[in-house]
């Protein structure tokens, strides 16, 4: 997947346990830890909004978008 989700360093940085954000925005510790592992397909903006509020941060500071590498055939051509 091309987007990664920067939870892990932004939890650490602000010293906040999953089960406490969790809490904090009200989903559950399931949804949010798919979430951090980057497993989730989608993410409501509202969901996005509360973890920005809670985390004091901005949504580029939760996500970011990595371009998949091209296979080296399609690279060749």
């Amino acid at each position: 997947m091309s987007i990664r989700v920067n939870l892990d360093r932004i939890l650490l940085d602000r010293r906040m346990s999953l089960t406490e954000l969790a809490e904090r925005v009200g989903i559950t510790l399931a949804n949010l830890s798919i979430l951090k592992t980057g497993k989730a397909r989608a993410i409501r903006f509202s969901t996005l909004e509360a973890l920005c509020r809670e985390l004091d941060c901005q949504p580029a500071d939760l996500l970011a978008y990595e371009p998949e590498e091209e296979p080296l055939a399609k690279a060749a051509e």
